[in-house]
């Protein structure tokens, strides 16, 4: 392997991510001494520029966060038939061979972390981003019986639903209970101690949903819609959980080699305190 093989994460913002200390232990555990994981943080309007420089610049491979996903998608050489059908990546890998490969390891991530089969329940789903993409997706793959999206913008969420077969939720609606509730927003990023009032969601409301799911993690607590689910001994996955079983996906395609799960668990602290 090259003494300089570089991995990283692009993101914008992307300084509070736990990619690099989750990947860069891996790498040590299975002795990839020349390979590093870092930040790579780009605006949207250098993404392309940068994502083609980076295979010269000596990188393998690159995850993909807010709000860069669907832009990765657009820009790879190949994408495998699950990228494709989502319309968003996570995963980039570079050759000189086919050029950018797209990958999208949020979807199985999703469905692996959930406390019960995806196949009949209802679920619905906060956003209408790359990372929601994926969590529709994966459900209706998985069987899920109804998947009802709510965005701020709700445009962008009827035109996700025309793509991916879902149904689009007024404010008034998304409050209907479900068997699962997905954000996939980037609100409770920026604080954990103030509910987001821009969700359509009261703290109240959760009672009517049998599980919550915040793909947003912080770098100091849990998210505050985590924590009120908790408050109400509401099964939850926290966005530290969906970090590890998709950052694990995403390793194996970087380098070939089986994810020490325990050791990038151990990286970002991740806390099980399931119900």
């Amino acid at each position: 392997m090259s003494a300089r093989t570089r991995l990283g994460v692009l993101g914008w913002p992307v300084a509070h991510s736990r990619s690099p200390a989750m990947h860069n232990a891996a790498l040590r555990v299975i002795g990839l001494v020349g390979w590093r994981y870092q930040l790579l943080p780009v605006p949207p309007d250098l993404f392309a520029e940068t994502v083609r420089a980076l295979s010269q610049a000596g990188f393998r491979g690159a995850n993909v966060t807010i709000p860069h996903k669907q832009a990765a998608r657009r820009l790879a050489d190949h994408a495998s038939p699950r990228a494709a059908a989502i319309g968003a990546a996570n995963t980039l890998r570079f050759s000189s061979e086919r050029g950018i490969e797209a990958e999208n390891t949020d979807a199985p991530a999703l469905i692996a972390s959930l406390p019960f089969e995806a196949s009949g329940r209802s679920a619905l789903v906060l956003g209408a981003g790359g990372t929601a993409r994926a969590a529709v997706w994966a459900l209706l793959d998985a069987g899920a019986a109804e998947v009802r999206v709510w965005n701020r913008t709700a445009e962008r969420a009827r035109q996700l639903c025309d793509e991916l077969g879902a149904s689009a939720a007024s404010a008034a609606s998304a409050v209907a209970p479900a068997d699962v509730l997905i954000n996939c927003t980037v609100l409770g990023l920026q604080t954990t101690e103030v509910w987001p009032e821009e969700l359509p969601l009261k703290p109240s409301d959760l009672e009517g949903y049998g599980c919550v799911v915040d793909f947003v993690y912080s770098s100091s607590a849990e998210t505050a819609l985590v924590q009120a689910a908790r408050k109400r001994s509401i099964p939850t996955v926290d966005g530290l959980e969906l970090l590890l079983a998709q950052g694990a996906l995403s390793f194996e395609l970087f380098t070939g080699a089986p994810a020490p799960a325990e050791a990038m668990r151990d990286a970002i602290v991740l806390r099980h305190d399931r119900h």
